[in-house]
């Protein structure tokens, strides 16, 4: 019996060290997922600031890929950008390309090598600046719009001096790229260098490793991921033993339609099948019963303004003095303020004074937000400070059922006034937090409000051309909110 515990030992001895170091059970990088996306959340920040110096070297060649979009559509433009000008003609090179100076097509993944490095013995990266260019920019759209996730705002806000909201035109940010070195466990397996890739509509794990000719199970260990789940516009590392050489290029996915307005009932738990079409019966009988009383109350209040007489300059106990900008220095004669509106309408500002009573007191809903009536529609009239073009060009282009819609503007004296679709039913805010104000939701009413703010969400992340900042998506909330007409209240 002594004789083999103690050869047991010896196997036991031998074996832990290859179990506990094989390339199977140890990953090199975890993969950031969407986590990126919040700014704010410091529960993520090591997954979110940089991929961990766990390789063998401190420093190493590695590779980036970079989609050409215009203005850095050239491998001389892209090389600056990234933080390699003395590099574009390497870049060139790699990808086939006549000249550094040649022009890329549009979304083409260009590869684009660099050195990486161990920062401050945490995290790997490659260094470069980039000069704000607008002042509507943020750490959020450096990070995921100028390059494309290469980076993220919480290792921009990390490595950076500045406020998030002390950001102005010409400041110099730094711009740490995420890249990584290998392990022993990958250089025991071949691997020489590791590629950033940048993840698209359509992409797979399996299809990625198509591309660069390597194992789909390399790829799933280089960034301890168990499962095929990847989102696009996120950092994938690519195990590599060769140079990479030209990515063939493939057709554009283009991104997913937004949902369809008509979104199923959630179903909150079993029932049998007689309850369940009992309970259809009765949504159906009080919906109904409360589209007959709204169309009931709009006809009275209809009726009512109609005999009303017309609405005349107010008292100046009853009008509320409105914010006036120091700059009166724009208007919708500046290029960027004609970009934005072109699909909206524009509003005289004698307009808005009628149609929200002079900006009357009894016409303020929250804020700076008035009720107006424009040839008998009900709309929101926000007032706002200042040159506000690149929230217009954001906001414009939000398309949802759930989500409040711009529909025009007007610019007067050195302030923005924006128009939105009227919330009937007042704001989502205001139904959650009313304290029986505006009514009591039922749980099924509440478990489909949550499943159409999140329906929304997802649209305005993912779907959109800006992805709003999370304090742009909570003051778009809490101003006008999100459609309940659909929830029967």
């Amino acid at each position: 019996m002594y004789p083999w515990t103690f050869l047991h030992c010896i196997c036991i001895w031998w074996l832990l060290p290859v179990v506990l170091l094989s390339p199977s059970v140890k990953g090199q990088q975890a993969y950031v997922a969407n986590r990126q996306l919040d700014c704010y959340n410091k529960a993520f920040d090591e997954i979110t600031k940089g991929f961990v110096c766990n390789g063998v070297q401190s420093s190493c060649q590695s590779y980036l890929t970079f989609r050409s979009m215009p203005p850095y559509n050239s491998p001389v433009l892209i090389a600056y950008l990234l933080g390699v000008p003395q590099s574009a003609t390497l870049i060139a090179s790699i990808n086939d390309i006549s000249s550094d100076t040649a022009s890329i097509p549009t979304n083409s993944q260009v590869v684009v090598p660099v050195n990486c490095s161990c920062y401050a013995r945490q995290y790997y990266q490659h260094n470069s600046t980039y000069e704000l260019k607008e002042t509507s920019e943020s750490y959020f759209t450096v990070a995921n719009n100028t390059y494309q996730g290469l980076t993220t705002c919480q290792s921009l806000m990390s490595q950076n001096p500045y406020g998030d909201r002390n950001l102005y035109r010409g400041l110099d940010l730094h711009i740490p790229l995420r890249c990584a070195c290998p392990t022993s466990n990958q250089t025991a397996l071949g691997v020489k260098y590791l590629l950033t890739y940048m993840v698209t509509w359509g992409d797979t794990i399996s299809s990625i490793a198509q591309l660069f000719g390597v194992d789909e199970q390399r790829i799933l260990d280089a960034n301890k991921l168990s499962s095929n789940n990847i989102f696009p516009f996120t950092p994938i590392l690519v195990p590599l033993t060769t140079n990479p050489t030209k990515i063939a290029q493939k057709s554009a996915v283009p991104p997913p339609a937004a949902p369809s307005p008509q979104t199923p009932i959630v179903p909150v738990g079993g029932s049998s099948s007689s309850s369940d079409h009992k309970a259809v019966y009765v949504g159906v009988g009080t919906g109904a019963a409360l589209l007959v009383l709204l169309f009931a109350v709009f006809g009275f209040l209809f009726w009512h303004r109609k005999s009303q007489p017309k609405t005349l300059p107010p008292d100046s106990d009853d009008f509320t003095a409105l914010p006036v900008s120091d700059s009166k220095s724009w208007s919708l004669s500046s290029h960027g303020v004609r970009y934005a509106v072109e699909s909206l309408t524009v509003y005289r500002y004698e307009d808005l004074q009628r149609a929200t009573g002079y900006f009357a007191q009894a016409n303020l809903i929250k804020g700076s937000v008035y009720r107006g009536s424009f040839k008998g529609d009900t709309a929101a009239v926000k007032v706002m400070k200042g040159d506000v073009s690149s929230e217009i060009n954001i906001l414009k282009m939000i398309n949802h059922s759930n989500v409040i819609r711009l529909s025009g503007c007007c610019v007067h004296e050195g302030n923005t006034y924006l128009v939105y679709e009227y919330a009937d039913n007042g704001s989502l805010t205001d139904w959650l937090h009313s304290n029986n104000k505006y009514g009591i939701l039922t749980w099924k009413q509440r478990v489909q409000i949550a499943y159409d703010v999140a329906d929304a969400l997802n649209y305005l992340h993912n779907y959109t051309n800006h992805a709003l900042r999370p304090q742009e998506l909570e003051d778009q909330q809490h101003s006008f909110g999100c459609q309940l007409e659909s929830q029967g209240c």
